[in-house]
């Protein structure tokens, strides 16, 4: 996870726009300069921006030692360009993904809004110290199932599975008692 001390996504997360994932240097090609930088970065296999950090996974044969002088040169190469971080079409559709089910919404059943409300209070937040982000997905009251999303660090992550049975499970079978169990869908945070 990288820092920068500016902002890495315009606009607010919480208003609406969201996070963005791109899992090659070809999804990235036509949406991000800054995320093509990284790319450049030989053993670069994930890019994932939050409002203010940026989460760079590797492939297993690539080594951090190596790898972290050339991405800070990347990212210092793109915040000197003045270049924004995603082009205009991909900054309307992180908008428009990031506005996905997370936050409450008035129409939401009762148990919705209570897990909505979780995870935007108590379980988004550590997430996101972390380098990654979470959110929801589904809701399915016949079996008391929650489908939810991870990506950025914590997409893959050998902890996820248990940052997500031990960690979000657990609370939110404790403050909804209809919440049986909690999965994750594996497809990308957004088609990028």
């Amino acid at each position: 996870m990288f820092v920068p001390g500016k902002p890495v996504l315009g606009g607010d997360q919480q208003a609406g726009g969201g996070p963005v994932e791109f899992a090659s240097a070809r999804a990235a090609a036509g949406a991000s300069p800054l995320a093509r930088r990284l790319f450049a970065v030989d053993g670069v296999s994930g890019v994932f921006f939050g409002s203010d950090f940026i989460t760079v996974t590797k492939s297993e044969s690539a080594s951090w030692a190596t790898l972290k002088p050339d991405l800070f040169a990347a990212i210092s190469d793109h915040y000197a360009s003045g270049e924004p971080t995603l082009l205009p079409a991909a900054e309307a559709a992180a908008a428009a993904a990031g506005s996905a089910d997370t936050a409450p919404h008035p129409d939401d059943d009762e148990v919705v809004a209570m897990i909505k409300e979780l995870l935007e209070t108590r379980i988004r937040p550590a997430v996101r110290e972390d380098g990654g982000d979470i959110v929801f997905r589904s809701w399915d009251a016949g079996t008391g199932t929650v489908t939810l999303k991870m990506a950025g660090a914590c997409s893959g992550c050998p902890s996820s599975a248990v940052t997500l049975k031990s960690g979000i499970e657990n609370m939110l079978m404790h403050y909804v008692p209809e919440v049986k169990e909690v999965v994750e869908v594996s497809s990308s945070w957004q088609e990028q």
